[in-house]
């Protein structure tokens, strides 16, 4: 099995940006230890980033020949991206929504994602931990 872990907007930012809230973890670290979770389970892992809307998309396009499923913490793009939900409905990927914090309880303007409604689930809250769960999910064959 092979997934992607798409990160967006912002998560370069992890170690530097609202620690309190985030964590001391940078995005470097928090890739390496999902690829050891990863190979734990026996799952392939590559990791990519980008703060750039269109290339998401691209990224997420490209996926359904290489990947089994996606995690995707598409940061402030969750509440605003149309483009992004409809590469995922359009690409028909599989795709698990992984958030660090609990979207649904931060700013009102946080508590809708367009993303949702397209993709096979949603794990917020559990810090670097909803990563883990949401490769958790592909591996135990969802």
């Amino acid at each position: 099995m092979k997934i992607l872990v798409i990160n967006g907007v912002n998560m370069n930012m992890l170690g530097i940006r609202e620690p309190e809230k985030y964590g001391s973890m940078t995005l470097g670290e928090l890739e390496e230890m999902l690829k050891n979770f990863a190979a734990a389970l026996n799952v392939e892992l590559d990791c990519w980033h980008s703060n750039i809307e269109g290339e998401i998309v691209e990224k997420i396009q490209a996926s359904i020949a290489l990947y089994d499923g996606v995690v995707l913490n598409a940061g402030a793009y969750t509440h605003t991206s149309i483009a992004i939900r409809d590469a995922i409905s359009a690409a028909k990927a599989k795709v698990v929504e992984v958030h660090m914090t609990n979207i649904h309880a931060r700013e009102d303007f946080r508590h809708n994602s367009l993303i949702a409604p397209v993709c096979i689930g949603q794990i917020s809250g559990f810090g670097i931990d909803s990563y883990k769960l949401g490769i958790s999910a592909f591996a135990l064959g969802n």
